[in-house]
């Protein structure tokens, strides 16, 4: 009896040396953890985007931001396929380019290559309207100005290379209602409306 009571036993621990083993909640198979990205911006808008494109310019990702300070966010990149990237801070006055590629799940960024451009800035006081941008290197612009209601072409501007614009225009004498201003430099399309 002492026997089968001792095998008994030994049956008894190891079924529960099994069974806790089973239990367990290490696991022996290791999955892949995320290798995150963190993007930071200081003094971002409300209203400004954030964008992560293809070397084509097709958009993978898009938020807008939804409250004026400091942003940060954390994003796993090594999932994209092998290619050219970049993010992309659209904000009232410029766009920040923070260009990457990865290759084999790595994210390699291009510090290098990081690039902003500028913006035209458009006020209106009274009935003046002033046109302004500023810019780091000199790059051609050019713009229409369109009564918005028809869509007639006011008038047209063209500069080349230009690293500084400030024009003025007089609308006093000008049909009252929206002007549509569009601009067209670095590659990049900017719209404004403006009331009279």
């Amino acid at each position: 009896m002492k026997k089968l009571t001792k095998k008994i036993v030994l049956v008894l621990g190891l079924f529960v040396s099994m069974l806790s083993f089973a239990n367990s909640e290490t696991n022996p198979i290791k999955e892949k953890e995320p290798k995150v990205t963190s993007m930071s911006f200081k003094k971002v808008k409300l209203g400004s985007k954030l964008s992560i494109k293809d070397r084509d310019g097709i958009v993978l990702y898009k938020e807008s931001i939804v409250k004026t300070g400091d942003y940060s966010k954390g994003f796993d990149l090594t999932t994209l396929p092998n290619g050219d990237y970049y993010f992309e801070l659209d904000t009232e006055l410029e766009i920040v380019i923070i260009p990457f590629n990865v290759v084999s799940n790595q994210v390699v960024f291009k510090k290098e290559e990081k690039s902003t451009i500028f913006k035209p800035y458009i006020r209106v006081k009274d009935e003046m309207v002033f046109v302004s941008r500023v810019s780091y290197e000199e790059s051609p612009i050019e713009y229409n100005i369109y009564y918005a209601d028809n869509y007639d072409l006011v008038l047209s501007e063209k500069f080349d290379n230009q690293s500084y614009l400030k024009k003025i225009y007089d609308f006093s004498k000008a049909k009252k209602g929206n002007y549509l201003f569009v601009f067209k430099s670095n590659g990049r399309k900017f719209t404004k409306t403006v009331k009279i």
